[in-house]
């Protein structure tokens, strides 16, 4: 979950700060927080994940700007739990509007817009 939301949050600040995505993948709007399916495909039934273990994708193709992005979100972020982070985001927005009123417990596969994400982080940083 803690993957999940970081990786939300980094694309979330990528968006409002270049006013691109920083990768392709959508997130959907999951009862537990945004989820982006592809990623979630990788790392399903893992608990722990160490360097290596999930093998899409290639970090040296990051410039440093992405880097460095990425690094103050986790700076920031990190020393929550996947809970926390999935709470912050139930309060925020973008999975609350993508999700259209559903009970917290219904499942849901609708995407969370980068618009939505755009326009909300602009006004509201990740992190200052």
């Amino acid at each position: 979950m803690k993957l999940q939301k970081l990786a939300f949050y980094s694309q979330a600040q990528h968006l409002a700060q270049y006013g691109s995505s920083l990768f392709p993948e959508d997130f959907e709007a999951w009862r537990g927080g945004p989820v982006a399916p592809e990623l979630y495909a990788l790392h399903r039934g893992m608990f722990l994940i160490r360097p290596g273990e999930l093998v899409s994708g290639d970090s040296s193709a990051l410039a440093d700007v992405e880097r460095a992005l990425i690094d103050g979100v986790c700076s920031a972020l990190g020393d929550m739990t996947g809970a926390e982070l999935s709470e912050r985001t139930h309060l925020e927005s973008p999975w609350l509007n993508a999700r259209k009123g559903l009970a917290p417990s219904a499942p849901s596969n609708a995407v969370i817009t980068q618009e939505a994400m755009h326009s909300y982080y602009l006004e509201h940083p990740v992190f200052a």
